[in-house]
């Protein structure tokens, strides 16, 4: 009986790693905490990537509201030798494995009374 063996470099090609050899799903990985939907950022010794928008009740930047509203986004992050989804909230610190994380930045903003469609979302993230 012969057996196949295929070198793991050949298993490995195209995907990227973070610290201690975490493999994330293959493609290029940013470096300055932003990235947009299913876009891998690094953000300190994590790998984050937005992954769905559950919610984005803000109030539009040209009206007047009662309540500032929120955006929940579902999350995943990478570390070393773990992965983790999580609901991430704008402005409310996270910690998951001991690692402290903030979603702090959405962009667009809503416009109320627009009709144009709206810009892709852009997330920006920070460590805590």
């Amino acid at each position: 009986m012969r057996y196949l063996t295929i070198p793991l470099v050949a298993l490995l090609a195209g995907c990227a790693t973070v610290p201690n050899g975490r493999i994330v799903d293959s493609g290029p990985i940013r470096s300055d905490g932003q990235a947009m939907l299913d876009q891998p950022t690094r953000v300190g010794n994590v790998v984050v990537t937005p992954k769905k928008v559950v919610e984005d009740s803000r109030c539009p930047i040209n009206a007047r509201c009662i309540w500032a509203g929120r955006v929940v986004l579902t999350t995943r992050i990478d570390g070393a030798g773990w992965r983790e989804t999580v609901n991430l909230t704008l402005g409310e610190p996270a910690t998951t494995h001991g690692v402290g994380l903030a979603l702090t930045l959405v962009e667009p903003g809503k416009i109320a009374g627009s009709s144009a469609p709206p810009a892709p979302y852009t997330f920006g993230f920070k460590p805590r």
